[in-house]
């Protein structure tokens, strides 16, 4: 047999010089999206330097992104796999709905009636978890239909279960958590501090991350590689209705009511947060680091208008040039892998 010729050589076998790591490293989108997120930053920081980066204004936008920022990780684990899930606003609701109603089941206050509460908030959110994976794996529903009739059978329950009015009765030891501090820090951004690093470590670092980025590539090429696709795809939307269900219970904590009607454009925004991040619409790519980027571009950029004097609406124009922008880049990325 004849020696390979140069043209058969694999490429990884030429060490890649430090100029094109930095420059991969730079054309990440999850490296684009954080420097896109620092200009923003730095141009309110210089129109309104006293109101923009006081403590109390960066103490609102982070509350303000946590919430959000919990719902994207819950997505950004579907779309991994070149999946989604629509339902998460309607998920929230019910989950903050089933957590009341269990509250109020066993009465008074405290911080036991608060630990049932969140529990039975995640318990809910895991259910419909476990009806989409299995919609989706075993019952081979595409991920986007499953998930958008999910979508109204959550929200048509919540409102048959509560009448059609918003459960108010939310004990105190549950609303503390929304407005209390750790070290000057709001719990709420605690919380979805420990989430985002758990869930990154989880999908960067372990092996079920990189089932996840492999099942997103390639589902044929995952199978044969004798990953439990269908399993593994379960766990992905239990991981995504879990989160959801936390969110619901902050919500709750943070609003002190199951806002039922507030939460119509949530998995809109989570989506959009997520592609911003540079997680691809068809799956394999994607980082926890680049989300929370994601979600804080529209959450800086409505807040910096308020501070500015701006009228508000332009956050949604300048999210939509964004959004598409990164679609458009990703599109060409791809493209050029091939």
């Amino acid at each position: 047999m004849s020696p390979p010729s140069a043209a058969t050589v694999a490429p990884a076998t030429v060490a890649e010089s430090p100029r094109a790591r930095l420059t991969g490293l730079l054309l990440r989108p999850s490296t684009v999206t954080f420097i896109i997120l620092v200009v923003i930053v730095a141009v309110f920081a210089t129109i309104a330097p006293v109101s923009f980066t006081s403590v109390s204004n960066t103490r609102a936008i982070l509350t303000d992104a946590s919430i959000l920022l919990i719902l994207s990780i819950a997505i950004n684990f579907p779309m991994i796999t070149a999946g989604i899930d629509l339902s998460t606003g309607s998920v929230l609701v019910f989950s903050g709905v089933m957590s009341v109603k269990a509250m109020q089941a066993f009465g008074g206050d405290g911080p036991g009636v608060a630990v049932l509460g969140g529990v039975v908030a995640v318990a809910s959110g895991l259910g419909w978890g476990v009806l989409h994976g299995v919609l989706v794996a075993y019952g081979r529903i595409p991920a986007f239909i499953a998930t958008l009739g999910t979508l109204g059978a959550a929200l048509g329950l919540s409102y048959i279960i509560t009448g059609g009015f918003d459960l108010q009765d939310v004990p105190s030891s549950v609303t503390s958590i929304g407005s209390q501090r750790l070290l000057g820090v709001p719990w709420l951004v605690v919380a979805a501090a420990v989430v985002a690093i758990v869930f990154g470590v989880l999908l960067q670092a372990t092996r079920f991350g990189r089932h996840t980025y492999a099942i997103g590539a390639s589902q044929e090429a995952a199978r044969r590689a004798s990953i439990n696709v269908n399993l593994h795809l379960v766990k992905v939307y239990v991981i995504a209705g879990g989160l959801t269900g936390l969110a619901g219970f902050l919500s709750l904590a943070r609003f002190a009511t199951t806002t039922l009607a507030g939460h119509a454009t949530d998995n809109l925004q989570a989506v959009t947060a997520v592609v911003l991040g540079g997680t691809s619409l068809f799956g394999g790519t994607g980082a926890i680091v680049g989300t929370v980027a994601g979600v804080f571009i529209p959450t800086v950029l409505q807040n910096g208008f308020v501070v500015t004097g701006v009228t508000p609406y332009w956050q949604q124009v300048a999210v939509g040039v964004v959004l598409i922008a990164a679609v458009y880049l990703d599109k060409i990325r791809r493209s050029r892998s091939v």
